[in-house]
């Protein structure tokens, strides 16, 4: 299986958080799947503009040249998309927010009926799953992930995929491995 870990930490120096990851893609290539870990603080994402060119005048992707086209480009090539990040002031971070913001290019402009809501015609037929992974702060409660789960629940919708997991990085690296590898 081809899988996507867009790791959202943008401190270099919380090594437990790289380590996790690091384990995890390492556990999942034993397991004979292809594993891209895509740092978003090293591919200097541009925050989305609203300028509606990926849909106009570049469209199938962002008229600003940043590393959200990599991401795109593994987001469309995955069966899976493992979104990891820490949990900071209650929300998971900055960085995977922008990253997620910049995949609107895989969207059409033209809007469909979906659940009995309104959404965006989807660019390629096939969308991968998702799955979340996140370290909880010093002060993270149980309101905190459920608004996680929420927001990422109406990117499913968006995206006509399903959520597979939310683990947490206090669980054992190995059971995270099985759950992502398991289709």
């Amino acid at each position: 299986m081809r899988i996507t870990i867009l790791n959202g930490n943008p401190d270099p120096d919380n090594f437990k958080f790289e380590g996790y990851l690091k384990s995890l893609a390492d556990l999942l290539r034993a397991k004979n799947h292809q594993v891209s870990l895509l740092a978003l603080r090293a591919l200097d994402i541009k925050y989305c503009t609203g300028c509606w060119s990926c849909w106009l005048k570049t469209p199938g992707q962002c008229a600003t040249e940043d590393g959200s086209r990599e991401v795109c480009r593994s987001w469309v090539n995955s069966e899976l998309v493992l979104l990891a990040s820490p949990v900071r002031m209650g929300f998971f971070t900055a960085l995977l927010k922008s990253a997620l913001d910049k995949i609107i290019p895989l969207a059409l402009p033209y809007i469909e009926m979906n659940q009995g809501e309104y959404h965006h015609r989807l660019r390629y037929p096939r969308q991968p799953k998702l799955a979340v992974l996140l370290e909880k702060d010093a002060d993270t409660d149980p309101e905190d992930l459920d608004i996680i789960n929420t927001v990422i629940r109406r990117n499913t919708i968006n995206f006509k995929t399903e959520l597979r997991f939310i683990r947490l990085t206090s669980e054992p690296v190995e059971e995270v491995a099985d759950a992502a590898g398991r289709f």
